[in-house]
């Protein structure tokens, strides 16, 4: 059976009518060790990106210069967190790396999964520290110890704040700009996260007053928010691993392929059905295929039109799309028989 494919190339051709359409972005939730491929296609989501790991490893710096002189393990746990999140670029920075390296007989689809394994170790690290820190927190409650340089802890905890909520204005004013979904809910996660730096002032505090078990009781709450973050972004990766694609991203593509004027009036017809639609990331990049059972009497022009349009419709709705492969297989109807019995 005869299959056209929109990989191939073929003369232009009398454009189809096209829909004009808003575009709608869906929600986005913040994942260590996975930057949103909504912000690394975009030239601003990843000078956003870059500039967001500057300020977050500063304020890391200064924390952990503060925790030298103090002892904090409140201040420890915000520092790891910290440094949780300046960690999210460097999956983008192995991604460019690696990008540049090209496909070979072995690594037919090349090395974007190099990515996906950058954040399975990131996702480790910051495992590795929230038990380091839950263990040093516990510790704390059995073998107490003086907190010292207390008015520097407080400026530490505030700095933390400071950093936060610095690259979090940035995040989303950046997001605003570009109308990035995925960069302002990162910014509002950062939000967030400067509420979690100004508990370390807590620490300050109830160690002036002499309440020692104030400290760590903070660190093991920051503790159970980077065990959070560890099963949360867990499960992203090992779903992008093995090949899982969230429901949401499916229906961007169908959206995508029902603005072909088309596609729509063959599908009002009956003439025509989307099968065998399969997408799954390597990396930040959205690789697509499909079936359009189409009717067997249309044209080998009128076809290719039709795949062709599927094919550029998927690219302008889903910029982070890598590849698409559109094929067009004959309807006979055998199929829409057997369920109609």
């Amino acid at each position: 059976m005869t299959q056209l494919s929109s990989s191939t190339e073929v003369p232009q051709l009398t454009k189809l009518k096209v829909e004009p359409h808003p575009h709608h972005h869906g929600d986005s939730t913040h994942t260590h060790g996975v930057i949103d491929p909504e912000i690394a296609s975009s030239a601003s989501g990843i000078w956003a990106v870059k500039l967001s790991l500057v300020g977050l490893l500063s304020t890391a710096i200064v924390q952990a210069a503060v925790f030298w002189l103090s002892g904090s393990v409140a201040l420890l746990a915000d520092m790891i967190h910290n440094v949780g999140d300046a960690m999210t670029a460097v999956p983008l920075g192995v991604a460019f790396l690696i990008s540049r390296r090209k496909p070979t007989p072995r690594f037919s689809y090349g090395f974007a999964r190099l990515e996906d394994l950058a954040g399975v170790i990131i996702v480790a690290i910051v495992l590795l520290s929230a038990i380091i820190t839950t263990y040093e927190s516990v510790e704390r409650f059995y073998h107490p110890q003086p907190l010292h340089h207390l008015g520097a802890l407080a400026i530490a905890g505030f700095v933390g704040f400071i950093g936060n909520e610095t690259v979090a204005v940035f995040r989303v004013r950046v997001g605003r700009k570009i109308n990035s979904a995925a960069l302002i809910a990162d910014g509002y996660h950062a939000m967030a996260d400067g509420l979690v730096s100004l508990a370390v002032l807590l620490s300050a505090v109830g160690a002036s007053l002499g309440y020692s078990w104030v400290d760590p009781v903070i660190g093991l709450a920051i503790a159970a928010v980077l065990l959070k973050i560890v099963w949360e972004s867990g499960q992203t990766i090992l779903n992008r691993l093995l090949d899982g694609v969230e429901p949401e991203v499916l229906d961007s593509l169908h959206h995508a392929i029902s603005h072909v004027s088309e596609i729509k009036a063959i599908a009002a017809r009956g003439d025509s059905r989307i099968a065998n639609l399969r997408a799954r990331w390597l990396g930040h990049r959205l690789h697509v295929e499909m079936d359009i059972m189409l009717a067997p009497n249309l044209s080998l022009q009128e076809t290719q039109e039709i795949t062709n349009t599927v094919d550029k419709q998927l690219k302008s709705h889903v910029p982070y799309i890598g590849s698409t492969v559109v094929r067009a297989v004959p309807d006979t109807g055998d199929r829409r028989d057997k369920q109609e019995k």
